[in-house]
């Protein structure tokens, strides 16, 4: 054993450890049962009419496109979740996304799902694949869309058509990644209409099923605009853009030949460039990764160990942990993970006895707190890590800055500065992994969501909001009682009870990380025993781009 490896002294008999397990797997079950629903789509009706048109379901279509045993890492599944249910819902915005192999080579996939509304573009959807191609520009991964789409859900059409991040964005992106040399295939195995007959022909290769139909008005439409009759076959069928427009470079009978075609011309691209972050031969934790189950708890009341879940996601549990005497509640170190080599700042949520800077006092800091020491020494571990061109992991379990008097004395707001500066102007990829709670400035200084980690993931035991459900309810309630003093309303203590767990079971809905996942602020939610191999298909995805930016970091605040 050498002083780099973790060691464990987890009780795997304590009452802690089987309370905490027992509370992941019902959080899980809960989560994998509600999944299943989502990959439902539309429901069975939807699946056997697309089936009765001779198609497969998206879903069907990504199982036969990609390599047989290999997995896919689907993004975005809980786009849209609870959302447009005035509509009837909008199950993983009527589009699947996700990373995938083929022919041994890594992919983006993007596929509408016909049995959701035909495919149609709610505003989630054009978010949704917008942060598909994001990820596909900041990785240079190539990118396979199987395109079967009604176009813009009209009724939300205010909400899809002009924005930055809007139904247009899709093919501004398409441009600028053809521009890059980003490789692009697009199948038309359906419909794709209206402004979405652009996606297509703005990809290198353009493939069309017999049945589909392409163009920018559909028969009924153009027979109220012009009065020409025509039918969808000779308007903008598969043999007209094959023979006659040029529009298709391969006509396909059916989905199976259509899906082979795929096949074959990526088995035929160029290699993609050589990785420029350090990798050797990959080698297991030392502790079973379901251990972390037991391990965490998300109790305000209790503590754990964040060595204890490093030791369960690292290569062979070691860890050349940084400044480890100082700003001891964030934990920096140098580790591997599937061979690659990665810097790791995570939120130590034990808390530690210290010594006060400028003092002799011993003073005791909170875990889940970052103080400005911690502060300090994360911002310098940033700079080291983006000089040595090591990507970087954030494991969040995040309460915030410290607060009060003694912070502010010792520059709490300066340290913090630095931190975000450092994280803001990383060039390095990093990866944001929500385990507990992340919360106010702790968030955006772990690399939440605003400062562009290339994947941000989240646990099922997440929280994500601005503080915590119990102050924040006092907070908002507070003020609703002022608000009815001042109308000259007497509140009794039922009715502020009342007040205040309606006011926390709304924060707290808002603060899972469903609702962050509906909205597209994590990219998935994961399971923590699988949280390294999350993150090794996130490294293996970040190393397919070469290319970083000269590292700068403007004014630090010294």
């Amino acid at each position: 054993m050498t002083a780099s490896t973790l060691n464990s002294s987890v009780n795997r008999k304590s009452t802690d450890f089987e309370k905490n397990t027992r509370r992941i797997v019902e959080l899980l079950t809960q989560i994998k049962n509600e999944e299943q629903k989502i990959r439902e789509g539309g429901g069975a009706k939807a699946i056997e009419s697309q089936h009765k048109k001779g198609r497969l379901t998206a879903r069907e279509r990504i199982a036969r496109l990609i390599d047989a045993k290999s997995p896919f890492f689907e993004l975005g599944l809980y786009a849209a979740y609870e959302m447009y249910e005035e509509w009837g819902g909008a199950p993983s915005a009527g589009t699947v996304t996700g990373l995938a192999t083929v022919c041994g080579r890594k992919f983006m996939v993007i596929a509408n799902d016909a049995t959701v509304k035909a495919g149609a573009f709610f505003p989630m959807t054009a978010k949704k694949v917008i942060r598909a191609q994001n990820i596909a520009i900041e990785n240079r991964i190539p990118v396979i869309y199987l395109v079967d789409s009604a176009g813009i859900f009209l009724p939300l059409q205010e909400d899809v058509f002009p924005d930055t991040d809007d139904f247009g964005r899709v093919f501004r992106n398409n441009a600028v990644m053809s521009a890059m040399g980003i490789p692009q295939l697009t199948a038309v195995m359906g419909m794709c209409v209206a402004g979405g007959a652009y996606l297509p022909v703005m990809t290198d290769h353009v493939l069309m099923t017999e049945g589909s139909g392409l163009f920018l008005a559909g028969p009924a439409l153009v027979q109220a605009a012009i009065g020409q009759k025509t039918s969808a076959e000779d308007l903008g069928g598969a043999k007209m853009h094959a023979q006659i427009s040029g529009t298709v470079d391969f006509r396909e009978p059916d989905d199976d030949s259509c899906i082979e075609r795929i096949r074959a011309l990526v088995d035929k691209m160029g290699n993609a460039p050589a990785p420029i972050f350090n990798k050797t031969v990959t080698r297991d934790p030392l502790f079973p990764p379901e251990e972390i189950y037991g391990v965490f708890t998300n109790d305000p009341g209790k503590q754990y160990d964040m060595r204890e879940i490093i030791a369960r996601i690292v290569d062979a549990s070691e860890f050349e942990e940084y400044r480890a005497e100082y700003g001891e509640t964030v934990l920096c170190g140098y580790a591997r993970i599937g061979g690659w080599a990665v810097g790791i700042v995570a939120n130590q949520k034990k808390h530690v006895q210290t010594q006060a800077r400028g003092s002799d006092q011993k003073r005791i800091e909170f875990g889940g707190v970052i103080y400005t020491e911690a502060a300090e020494k994360s911002a310098r571990f940033i700079l080291d890590c983006n000089q040595n061109k090591i990507p970087l992991i954030f494991l969040h379990d995040v309460n915030g800055f410290m607060v009060g008097k003694d912070a502010e004395w010792s520059g709490i707001i300066r340290a913090g500065a630095k931190m975000v500066n450092a994280v803001s102007n990383s060039v390095v990829p990093k990866i944001s992994v929500i385990c507990g709670g992340s919360f106010g400035a702790g968030h955006y200084a772990m690399c939440g969501k605003a400062y562009d980690p290339r994947f941000i993931f989240a646990w099922p035991t997440a929280r994500y909001a601005v503080m915590g459900g119990d102050a924040a309810a006092g907070t908002l309630v507070e003020i609703k009682l002022k608000q009815l003093e001042r109308e000259g309303k007497k509140v009794d203590e039922k009715v502020k009870k009342e007040l205040f767990d309606t006011t926390r079971a709304t924060y707290e809905h808002q603060a899972d990380p469903r609702y962050a996942a509906a909205r597209l602020w994590v990219d998935a939610i994961i399971d923590p025993a699988q949280t390294r191999d999350a993150l090794i298909i996130a490294l293996e995805t970040a190393a397919l781009n070469p290319e970083i930016k000269e590292f700068k970091t403007g004014v630090l605040q010294t």
